[in-house]
């Protein structure tokens, strides 16, 4: 597959991810016996730099930063998705950088949230493997790897695919890609 067609069909997920996170995040389910937590987040305002607030208002501004920020995302990747493989070497740093910000945030998702935002945050492993291809790329994965992977991570069969024992995001590394 086509580092460029996995940018489009990952822009589309995050647009789906930003539409879901932005409808449900303020929503709780009765079942979840979150009233009295809700209702005090609510309830509770205090005076801050010029402005009274409340626990409601930070957790709610918060999620919509989110949602912004995912937004943003699908429209980095739309343009990826539109760049020529030239054009995609010449900005490793932006593109590396970019799926280690997802690799990072499925990491979070799966540790604090549920399977849904966890499926749609782990989408981006594949983005680490349409990363693979030029001699550029090894070296700042080879420097990448040793700042931004705990060494709890281990190598497993290949460069960019790592191992780390219960946890989903890890499992499609090795995916190659057709760059034809």
């Amino acid at each position: 597959m086509r580092a460029s067609l996995l940018y489009r069909i990952s822009s589309g997920l995050l647009v789906l991810f930003a539409l879901g996170h932005t409808i449900g995040f303020r929503r709780v389910d009765p079942s979840w016996n979150a009233d009295g937590v809700v209702n005090g987040m609510r309830s509770l305002s205090f005076h801050v730099m010029g402005f009274n607030r409340s626990y409601w208002d930070f957790f709610s501004g918060f999620g919509f930063f989110v949602s912004v920020f995912l937004v943003f995302a699908a429209i980095l990747a739309w343009q990826f998705g539109s760049l020529s493989r030239e054009a995609l070497a010449a900005i490793p740093v932006a593109r590396w950088s970019f799926a280690a910000c997802f690799v990072l945030i499925a990491g979070l998702t799966w540790r604090y949230f549920f399977l849904a935002p966890g499926v749609f945050s782990t989408w981006w492993r594949w983005d680490l493997s349409a990363l693979r291809g030029s001699a550029a790329d090894e070296i700042l994965r080879s420097r990448l790897h040793s700042r931004l992977f705990p060494a709890h991570l281990t190598c497993r069969s290949s460069p960019g695919s790592f191992e780390r024992p219960g946890v989903p995001l890890y499992l499609f590394f090795d995916l190659e890609l057709d760059e034809s």
